[in-house]
């Protein structure tokens, strides 16, 4: 099981003062959807400069223009790049065979899916390497969270690689680590926290406790 940091509100120095502290316990280092808009594809390639031992996800969400959204990522530095699951299937075919030419993955959110063990068969027929499942920031609002959604894909789910997310912390982790994700995905709980290495530290420990 790794741990993804979601950097998704940092500009670019903060966010890679704060990926520098957290760096011994995270796997895999995410540039969120608002820090991407922010900063661009640099953010991207800043990163991959500076920590080229760690996975870096660029969570752009692409809805159209497969291939060409996705390069960008991919040449940036990225090792995996977001899609949403609601997009047409020619959009997530471009998006898979763009990933196999750089020998790199694609992750598609669900977020917005409603019949996830229909949704999971296509995705998996065309060979999309992660699903990501994900409650969003105004969704958790409201008190939803991504857990059900997990025990769901779980039961589907072959073959694609899976991550979670949606407010996880210290307290939940045990939660959604019991049901066995691939990839279990930390934002504020880390980034918002007094002391971010010690908050990293104490959630990988637990993730590495229970895999």
């Amino acid at each position: 099981m790794k741990l993804q940091l979601a950097l998704d509100v940092f500009d670019l120095k903060d966010a890679l003062s704060l990926a520098e502290k957290a760096k011994d316990f995270v796997d895999i280092i995410e540039i969120g959807t608002p820090f991407v808009l922010e900063s661009g594809m640099d953010a991207v390639k800043r990163f991959r400069q500076k920590f080229p031992d760690k996975e870096i996800l660029a969570d752009i969400k692409i809805m159209d223009a497969g291939k060409l959204e996705a390069s960008a990522a991919f040449r940036a530095g990225a090792d995996y790049v977001t899609v949403l699951a609601v997009t047409d299937l020619l959009t997530m075919k471009e998006c898979v065979f763009t990933a196999n030419e750089f020998g790199k993955k694609i992750v598609a959110d669900l977020i917005c899916v409603s019949d996830i063990s229909a949704k999971i068969l296509e995705l998996e027929e065309l060979g999309v390497h992660g699903i990501a499942v994900h409650t969003g920031v105004d969704q958790q609002k409201a008190g939803r969270t991504p857990l059900d959604d997990l025990r769901a894909v779980k039961s589907c789910a072959k073959a694609a690689e899976i991550s979670v997310a949606g407010g996880i912390d210290l307290e939940t982790i045990p939660d959604y680590a019991a049901l066995a994700p691939d990839i279990v995905i930390v934002g504020g709980a880390i980034g918002s926290a007094a002391d971010p290495a010690e908050a990293a530290k104490a959630i990988y420990a637990k993730i590495r406790n229970m895999s």
